[in-house]
């Protein structure tokens, strides 16, 4: 019997969905309401591309298994994308700097948002079965039992309905499944929101001649300081660029001026960015993004859920992007599609409910990382430290000093901030150990920079002079 899916939304969640069903029905059509390009450029529904995007190990190896035939990886680095070990970054995190290990361990992709998409986009359409179609989702058909497909509406307003035996909403935080729940009389479902209030802020540059090789360089905020958080995060991307974004939390919100835009990178709580970026040229103007809330919908917590409907991505659960986990999520999320459609299949009795019960887990994790750190900035919206959280936080802080200053602690970090491994594996014995043990190195005072990186930096650095300038 032929089998039919509809996906709703074209980026990235919904383009991996689109390439997990085509291994298993025999059709799949990707509905989006924005025109996309044949080539990596700005799309209107994604106002966050504008800012630094990173691929986390999980992600890139989700996104590896779920197009078949096709390395996303090796088609991004030869775009030009960087890959980078995270444990060799250069790194101001709250407890201090960490050290560089020099190893190629928890490799991040790095590229523009326009390049990763368009390369996973561009893969999946070359699949058989799979077909884009412009249009916008505007209601779901069926009842509270089964969804049975989706009511569509073109550019000029003409309405058609479409059916399929699977429906995916992959359209992003501006999804409307809640509300289509509703009407099928599927209610109370629980949402949560973490709201630090956090602006983010970027800006291109061309690599300065010489610096093709300086590393990823965060300062990251410190939730812990009582005051709020800014950050500065400095990452390379295709075409000899530099994407320099910006994060202030709630009354520490970065500028949208050029001027303001380098003073802000320079008075985080370590100026390297800003001292790297004030002798670079700009590429573009500065661009802010204001909707950067945590916010969740617990759709595994219905109490009823039809079958045919599967919710997926940004649709499911927001992050603050200083994190990186969103497109990693995505790609996990489309992961547990497909492990359920290979196991089971799409017209087994509750595999929608299975499928929205295995997205949860990833999301879980996720959400556990970002809103753990948000929760303590000031002003934040949303609900406060429990008792438990406090315990925990103190717990995590100590074992973030000792692995500014442990390969083997920092490393098994790693392995959870990256969804790799789970969070139960920062309370095995050994790390139990190291971490009441306490450091084992002294405190950094300074960013762990190789000779060649400071004489970059110190080429590069114009502070002083726009200092006096501002002055004058």
């Amino acid at each position: 019997m032929s089998r039919s899916a509809i996906v709703i939304g074209g980026g990235l969640a919904g383009m991996l969905a689109a390439s997990a069903l085509s291994q298993s029905v025999d059709k799949v059509t990707v509905l989006e309401r924005d025109t996309l390009a044949d080539v990596p450029q700005p799309r209107k529904g994604l106002p966050q591309g504008h800012h630094a995007h990173v691929l986390l190990p999980s992600g890139r190896d989700a996104v590896d298994a779920l197009i078949p035939g096709v390395s996303i990886r090796k088609r991004l680095l030869a775009a030009g994308a960087h890959e980078a070990s995270l444990t060799s970054l250069i790194t101001l995190g709250s407890e201090g700097w960490f050290r560089r290990w020099g190893r190629q361990e928890h490799l991040l992709l790095t590229a523009s948002r326009d390049l990763l998409d368009w390369t996973v986009r561009d893969a999946v359409l070359g699949t058989p079965g799979v077909d884009l179609r412009t249009g916008q989702a505007v209601a779901l058909l069926g009842n509270a039992e089964r969804v049975t497909g989706v009511r569509v509406s073109d550019a000029d307003g003409e309405e058609a309905e479409l059916s399929a035996d699977l429906i995916i909403d992959a359209s992003g935080r501006g999804s409307r499944a809640v509300r289509w729940l509703g009407d099928f009389g599927i209610t109370g479902i629980p949402e949560s929101i973490v709201d630090s209030g956090l602006v983010y802020a970027s800006r291109l540059y061309r690599v300065p001649e010489g610096a093709e090789m300086f590393p990823v360089t965060q300062v990251t905020a410190d939730p812990f300081a009582s005051q709020p958080g800014r950050s500065a995060n400095l990452v390379p991307i295709e075409g000899n660029r530099w994407l320099v974004s910006l994060g202030g939390t709630r009354g520490g919100e970065p500028p949208a001026d050029a001027a303001g835009f380098v003073r802000f990178a320079r008075d985080v709580r370590h100026p390297i960015v800003g001292q790297l970026i004030s002798g670079a040229e700009p590429l573009s103007e500065v661009t802010l993004t204001r909707s950067t809330r945590n916010g969740r919908r617990f759709f595994e917590k219905a109490s009823a859920w039809p079958e045919g409907f599967v919710v997926l991505g940004d649709a499911v659960a927001t992050y603050n992007p200083v994190y990186g986990q969103g497109m990693s999520v995505a790609a996990l999320g489309a992961q547990a599609v497909h492990r359920e459609l290979q196991q089971r299949g799409v017209a087994t009795p509750g595999f929608a409910r299975r499928v929205q019960r295995a997205v949860a887990k990833p999301v879980a994790a996720a959400w556990a990382m970002s809103t753990s750190q948000d929760r303590w900035f000031p002003g934040v919206q949303g609900s406060a430290p429990t008792v438990i959280d406090r315990l925990l936080t103190r717990y995590t802080r100590r074992m973030t000093r000792v692995a500014t200053t442990s390969h083997a602690v920092s490393t098994a970090m790693c392995a959870v901030t990256t969804l790799q491994e789970d969070a139960i594996r920062l309370v095995r014995p050994f790390l139990l150990r190291a971490t009441l043990a306490g450091p084992v190195l002294p405190a950094l005072s300074g960013p762990p920079l190789t000779e060649d990186e400071r004489a970059m930096l110190h080429a590069l650095d114009r502070s002083e002079e726009e200092a006096g300038n501002e002055r004058e």
